[in-house]
């Protein structure tokens, strides 16, 4: 392939109209009291014709470097937060490494993918977005997932999320998506919350962000673990083999364990009970030997494909369907230490996109290109000078040899006479054009103008395939993360606004937000630059729900003891658990513990106040009739089981449990195939292999999950 895939080169309608669409028409919200506009500037005072569109070589071609009003936006926007990051402040990292399953040679000359079995030490570093380092780690958000693997030939920073694709098209706009969602500058709040009217206003006059709209508002932003979640690399990259041919390529993780999420109402109690879940969940599992891993898949396409395709390759906010172009399993990724210290390793990691060794490059993605120059850019303020490579957790683990000298906080200088080259003294490393990066030698033509494709255009025709992609339940979390986060906007205009949107996306999800916020007449639908396609199929990748792991490796089991528990149906379901590959924790009324039915005294993981149900993902009663009946007046105990009836989760009991789910308001009517009777110890292999379901989501049509800790199910 000798260039990109061109389609719609040329200026558009399309492109024009969809410029004046995301600065939103309704100028109304915009003016000041005089009814005067002021020309947006840059920092100089030098006037500014288009903040929408980063300055290109035609309407896909690259993005020049002589853009200095989008040099200058991002600049200022990397060096806002001193020293957390700007965004995915909150984060954690674990050691491991990538083992290549086979050869890649036909595709890359990147070194890691030359040699079957052969392991490259590799950091992965999870993250939120939009809150500060001291935020809950189960907020409603997007989650980073950047992997930086030390191949023999430099560092490769795949600097990805776990949501495919993105809220916009081009990257002059991420400081004002970031300072949209962000808490709001006049009142320092809401706190990693999408909630509120800055960020909703934002997105109803950015009709491009639907689609990733779509994706954070399901379950997919309010993941299980951080090891239940897809990693992607987002962008369309180009791998290139040693005869420079080059072929395009999107990145998947794959996590081993399948996808699992949590109830919106479950992440609410999750951060009361422990905000630092996630960061709690990956620690264990690594330090107790249950490894993390996950199987690197691609996406690879010619040039040919991506003209054929629906959609623009080079458009961040779409994506490829796996039924269309199935991923490949090229490797595996495992996380099987933690660091020696969170500051020096995790806090002080820095990921560049541009960190790429040779054999692998980058297309003309918009938002891509813009990403390349920012991470640089903003490590200088966030690590102190220019020598951040120096910090161990940063540099190669290959040799080095450069010229670069001094400035702050040096450890390393280049010795000898010649600090330069060329030079005649024979000192110092030289380049190499046979082992060297070389960009694939695209050929790009066009005006220098500030333009989108028409190619980009479509922006709900995808938020559609997604939407019905996902099963009945998961359609009806999406319309309940709508109508929640838009009962926070206070301004009624934004609010229409989005559901404008929405009527372009879906009738029934637009119909549903609508009547949940009480709007009295639906909008006309938002005008749209293209119509959305109805003939997509939908995609059944796309859903958690119906990809589930059917297992219950990984996951936790909570068990309620009390004095005099039957001492062989415990043993019996501790067994089970840990042969089906998953842990248990023993809750009870005192952390001391409890004398079990034996005779035998065993302690106790959590007391019930502090251990919720929320924090497990199914549940086993099973305490002695004496216990039971001293726990019918504790509240936490109510809760405990509540809330793990109103999640939708698995309930294991023995007949002395009976009492308190009655007296909780759960009848036996009320009881589907998600109660598992513990008659005896024989009944415990039959209940773990019912957890692997996860859930029995058909109850939720049946139980509102409860707003309140003291609620009871009805």
């Amino acid at each position: 392939m000798s260039k990109s895939p061109r389609r719609g080169s040329g200026t558009s309608s399309v492109a024009i109209h969809d410029q004046k669409l995301n600065r939103g028409e309704g100028g109304e919200l915009h003016q000041l009291a005089d009814g005067a506009i002021p020309v947006l500037t840059t920092a100089q005072g030098v006037p500014v014709s288009d903040d929408q569109n980063t300055l290109k070589v035609g309407p896909r071609g690259p993005t020049l470097i002589e853009d200095f009003h989008f040099r200058e936006k991002i600049f200022h926007f990397d060096h806002e937060r001193i020293p957390e990051r700007v965004v995915h402040a909150r984060g954690y990292g674990a050691h491991g490494f990538f083992e290549n399953y086979k050869s890649l040679s036909k595709y890359t000359r990147a070194d890691l993918f030359q040699r079957v079995g052969e392991r490259t030490p590799a950091f992965v570093r999870f993250s939120t977005v939009a809150g500060s380092k001291g935020s809950v780690d189960l907020a409603r958000d997007v989650r980073g997932f950047a992997v930086k693997l030390y191949t023999r030939e430099g560092n490769w920073d795949l600097v990805g999320n776990n949501i495919p694709v993105f809220f916009i098209q081009d990257a002059i706009k991420f400081p004002d998506l970031v300072h949209a969602v962000k808490e709001e500058p006049d009142c320092a709040f809401p706190q990693a919350q999408s909630a509120h009217d800055n960020f909703w206003d934002f997105i109803s006059l950015t009709p491009e962000s639907m689609h990733m709209i779509m994706w954070v508002m399901s379950d997919r932003a309010i993941p299980r673990s951080l090891r239940f979640m897809e990693g992607f690399g987002v962008h369309t990259f180009r791998l290139v083999n040693a005869r420079q041919e080059s072929t395009f390529v999107k990145f998947h993780w794959k996590p081993k364990l399948g996808l699992q999420s949590v109830a919106w109402n479950e992440a609410v109690k999750i951060n009361g009970a422990d905000p630092d879940f996630h960061r709690r969940d990956l620690w264990t599992a690594i330090k107790s030997g249950s490894y993390p891993e996950w199987e690197l898949q691609l996406q690879l396409f010619d040039e040919a494909f991506a003209d054929r395709f629906d959609f623009d390759v080079l458009d961040p906010t779409k994506l490829i369907p796996e039924e269309m172009l199935p991923p490949v399993p090229v490797g595996r990724l495992v996380l099987d230490r933690m660091p020696d210290n969170f500051f020096a390793e995790t806090e002080q990691v820095a990921f560049m996109t541009q960190n790429v060794p040779p054999g692998i490059d980058f297309s003309n993605d918009p938002l891509l290109q813009g990403r390349n120059f920012s991470y640089l850019d903003t490590q200088l303020k966030r690590l102190g000078g220019p020598n951040f490579t120096h910090i161990p957790i940063n540099a190669p683990k290959c040799p080095m040899h450069h010229f670069q000298q001094d400035g702050h906080m040096a450890m390393r200088n280049p010795v000898g006479r010649a600090n330069y080259q060329p030079n005649s003294f024979g000192e110092g490393p030289r380049e190499s054009p046979e082992r060297g990066f070389t960009s694939f030698a695209d050929v790009e033509q066009g005006p220098k103008r500030r333009l989108r494709p028409e190619s980009f255009a479509d922006h709900y025709s995808q938020a559609r395939q997604f939407f019905i992609s996902q099963s009945e339940i998961e359609q009806q979390h999406i319309a309940a993360a709508l109508t929640f986060e838009l009962s926070k906007v206070q301004t009624p205009v934004i609010r229409e606004r989005v559901v404008a949107h929405l009527l372009n996306i879906d009738d029934r999800l637009a119909a549903k937000v609508g009547d949940g916020l009480g709007l009295k007449t639906m909008p006309k639908p938002a005008q749209a630059a293209m119509p959305t396609r109805q003939d997509l199929d939908a995609s059944p990748a796309l859903s958690i729900v119906n990809n589930g792991p059917h297992r219950f490796e990984g996951r936790k089991l909570g068990i309620l003891v009390t004095d005099g528990t039957d001492a062989g149906v415990l043993k019996a379901v501790q067994a089970a658990v840990s042969k089906a590959g998953a842990t248990f924790e023993l809750i009870a009324p005192k952390i001391g513990g409890v004398m079990l039915g034996d005779g035998k005294p065993v302690a106790a993981d959590q007391m019930i106040d502090g251990g919720p149900s929320v924090l497990y993902d199914a549940v086993a009663l099973v305490p002695s009739v004496d216990g039971a009946r001293k726990l019918l007046g504790e509240a936490s105990a109510r809760d405990f089981v509540a809330d793990a009836f109103a999640h939708c989760k698995f309930i294991g009991y023995v007949e002395a449990a009976l009492p308190l789910l009655e007296k909780w308001g759960i009848a036996a009517q009320d009881m589907d195939e998600g109660f598992i009777m513990l008659s005896s110890a024989k009944d415990a292999t039959g209940l773990v292999e019912s957890l692997g379901q996860l859930r029995v989501w058909k109850r939720e049509a049946a139980v509102k999950p409860a707003e309140d800790a003291g609620s009871t199910p009805k």
